[in-house]
């Protein structure tokens, strides 16, 4: 343990974020995603909800501040639904430490395959929420 660190994040997850740069996305994915599929660094977070894991990262990784959006979420497919209290459930947990965030974008589903190809990591989670995903895109941490 480490003070000042959520017990949610694991050593792995911690390695990975420090390793990321500027620039570098990370997605929370839901229980449903096909991480393997699409990218070669996967990290387990079974049993985590992304809320919670957000208000867990999110003290320790700046959001990309150069960028219109350094959250994004998948887009329903046509014909289909969002449930509004997913986003709603992730911004309040990004308001903790984030209180000036700009909205979330949503992007195609195909789209956002693309960008957890080229994504630095992809952390599966328990999240069961349907279109639960959520990709950030890290900044540069400010100096001490």
């Amino acid at each position: 343990m480490l003070k000042g660190i959520s017990p949610l994040i694991s050593p792995e997850l911690l390695a990975v974020m420090a390793r990321m740069g500027h620039g570098d996305e990370i997605i929370l994915a839901d229980a449903h995603f096909p991480g393997e599929s699409f990218n070669g660094r996967v990290l387990r977070a079974d049993g985590l909800r992304i809320p919670d894991l957000l208000a867990a990262i999110l003290p320790l990784f700046e959001l990309d501040e150069y960028v219109p959006h350094p959250l994004v979420m998948m887009a329903a497919v046509p014909g289909d639904e969002l449930d509004p209290k997913v986003e709603e459930s992730y911004l309040k947990s990004i308001r903790i430490s984030n209180p000036d965030v700009p909205a979330i974008e949503r992007i195609d589903r195909f789209a956002f395959y693309d960008r957890a190809k080229k994504a630095f990591a992809v952390v599966m989670t328990g999240e069961t929420a349907k279109y639960g995903n959520i990709l950030l895109k890290k900044g540069v941490t400010p100096s001490i």
